[in-house]
Parts: C-alpha cells; structure tokens; sequence
C-alpha cells in the first residue's frame, strides 16, 4: 500500500484487512475490482471478517471521541482500497453512540472519493433511518436534493440509495415527496448507477405508496429508465423484482 496513512486507527484496520486478505490471480483481482466497480484495489478479506475486524476494533477502542471518530472516517474514506471504504461504512453500522454525531456535510464529503455501486452503497445503504434523517431534515433535505444535481454520477446514485431504508420505515410525506422529486429529476439518466437506483427506489416506495407509484408510473412511463419500469411493474403484480434470468436489455 503506498498510501501513506498518518491517522493510528487507520493504520490498526488496514494492517488487520490486509493480515486476514487471501491471495489472488491477476486475473481473479481484475474480475472482483470490475464487479463492484471501484477504480482502487481489493483485498479478498469477505464481509464478515470485516465485521469481526470491526468487532474486535471496537471493544479495544471503548473510548473513542467523537473528534477521533470522525477523523478516523476522514481519512479511511480517503483509503486506497475499496476495503478502507467498507471499513469505514462498518463502523458506521457498529458504533450507534457516535453515528449520531455524523453530520450530512461528512457524507458529501466522503462521497468525493467514492466509486462504483459498492463503495456508494457500502455508505449509502441503510445507514440512516428515517428517523435519523428527520431530526435534521433541514440539513438532509439540502444535501439529497444537491447530489441529484451534481454532475458526479456516483452522488447522483447516493441521492437515491441513501432514500431507501427511510421510505421503507416511513409514511412521512417529506421523504416521500423527495424520493419522487429525485427520481422525477435523475429519471432521463442513463447511467446504469442511476437507473437500478431508480428501480429500487420506485421498488421500496411501493410498501406506503402503492397507488401514487402506480399512477407515477403511468404518468412518466415513457421518461422513466425501461429497466427501472419493467422491475417496479413487475415488483407491484409479483411482489418481487424480475428475476435475474428475465431482465431484458434496454
């Protein structure tokens, strides 16, 4: 790693992700780092012994400031590997007392280093609840509504992804009116990051929304991504999204 990493507990977590790190192909490397998109290197570690590295992290480190905490993210964030990135989001899910100090301008700025679906959505994915959002709906809502129009791709994604859990949990009109703002605004993008995050939004707007997804479909049918329109379609006469064997091309 030729990141030279000043911050202590970064250090301890990469020495640990790369101790536990099984070795690959070139080829093997190339195939993994294509998948989940990211543009930096890939240690073979597997989710859940980041988990355990987080774990046991966690309990040596009882008495974490919210600074260090904070600093700690900063500089994971701007890790070379995509392993500094989960790592990162870990502790996010793990430390609950510290998540809270987490403000919307740090996700801003940790989205600036991210790329491809997983790094995004290591970050994004049901991280905030709705709850967690609404205490600061001021902050949040100019965040949400400034990714849309960011001309980086992967902040357009997190415009959407960071939506999902909070419209699943929640029948509060102001994330749902948001989450189909920013559909209505990203829905002529067709960057493939957008258009599945379109998808799964419309999907996971369903269990409030039922019948005002249905009517937005019908009224933008011809402006929405054709794959996020099959799978919401499909998610609302099956239940289910469309099998992986069953989707189609654009």
């Amino acid at each position: 790693m030729s990141q030279k990493i000043s911050n202590r507990y970064h250090l301890e977590l990469v020495s640990e992700v790369v101790g536990h790190a099984r070795q690959l192909s070139q080829s093997e490397k190339e195939k993994l780092e294509s998948y989940i998109g990211t543009n930096k290197t890939c240690y073979a570690t597997g989710a859940g012994v980041e988990k355990r590295i987080v774990k046991e992290w966690i309990k040596k480190h009882p008495d974490l400031t919210r600074s260090e905490y904070i600093e700690l993210l900063n500089s994971l964030y701007e890790g070379e590997s995509v392993n500094e990135i989960s790592i990162a989001s870990e502790l996010l899910e793990s430390s609950p007392r510290l998540k809270k100090t987490v403000e919307p301008k740090h996700i801003d700025i940790w989205l600036n280093r991210l790329h491809g679906w997983a790094e995004v959505d290591s970050l994004c994915q049901s991280k905030f609840s709705a709850d967690e959002v609404l205490a600061n709906w001021r902050e949040w809502k100019g965040l949400l509504m400034k990714l849309t129009l960011d001309s980086n791709v992967h902040k357009k994604r997190a415009s959407l992804v960071l939506l999902t859990k909070p419209v699943r949990d929640s029948e509060d009109p102001r994330l749902i009116d948001l989450a189909f703002k920013n559909i209505d605004i990203l829905k002529k993008h067709r960057d493939i990051l957008v258009t599945k995050a379109i998808s799964w939004l419309l999907r996971d707007l369903i269990k409030h929304n039922r019948e005002r997804v249905q009517t937005y479909l019908r009224e933008n049918g011809d402006t929405l991504p054709k794959f996020a329109l099959r799978e919401t379609k499909t998610k609302l006469l099956t239940g289910r999204k469309t099998p992986a064997g069953h989707i189609k091309r654009d």
